[in-house]
This record gives structure tokens, C-alpha cells and sequence, in this order.
């Protein structure tokens, strides 16, 4: 569960995510810091509402969701260790680390 440092997620415009019934709160670390979220959430949608923008590089180029079905990943980052994982697909666990090329 959040620690004191990591506030509850809301949801709203300021958040990146819409108005509705949400899961459990949960942190998650996100290139080691902690981040609030919610249970049944993906990884993709904990990294965007956090303002990430470039989950990994290819080629030199920024990457980020493109497809949101586990098909192209582009979403790929490094989740417990464990390198290109598709964001899209991996819905989120309390304590889950994970890396995005801007660590």
C-alpha cells in the first residue's frame, strides 16, 4: 500500500484519468519513485496518467503505446526485472518496479 511520501490518485482532468469507479489504490515505482494507481489498471495507463511520454527507445527514437492490444510493443518497458514487457497487457501489482528508458 502508498507509503506517506505517495498521495492517492484521483481521477479528473488534471489527472490523465476520467471520472469513474476505480480499483484499490496501489503504489507502483516507477524508475524508483513511487507512484499511486489503481488496481486493474495497466502498466501503460499508471506510466501515462504519470506524464511519462517515452517508455523505451528504438533506433534512437522515443516509443510509447501505439496500438494499446499487445501487438506492435512499443509499449515494451522493464517491469521486476524482466525487459520488454508489454505495458498494455501487464495490469498492475502493489510494489511492481518499473523501467522506462528515462532511468
Amino acid at each position: 500500500m502508498s507509503d506517506d511520501s505517495t498521495q492517492t490518485p484521483q481521477a479528473g482532468a488534471d489527472t490523465g484519468r476520467l471520472p469513474g469507479d476505480r480499483g484499490e489504490p496501489l503504489t507502483i515505482l516507477i524508475d524508483d519513485v513511487p507512484v499511486g494507481c489503481f488496481a486493474g489498471e495497466t502498466v501503460a495507463v499508471a506510466l501515462l496518467a504519470d506524464g511519462v511520454r517515452e517508455f523505451s527507445r528504438r533506433g534512437g527514437e522515443p516509443r510509447m503505446p501505439l496500438c494499446n492490444m499487445g501487438t506492435c510493443f512499443e509499449c515494451g518497458v522493464v517491469i521486476d526485472g524482466v525487459p520488454l514487457v508489454r505495458s498494455c497487457l501487464t495490469v498492475v501489482a502493489d510494489g511492481m518496479t518499473v523501467r522506462t528508458s528515462r532511468s
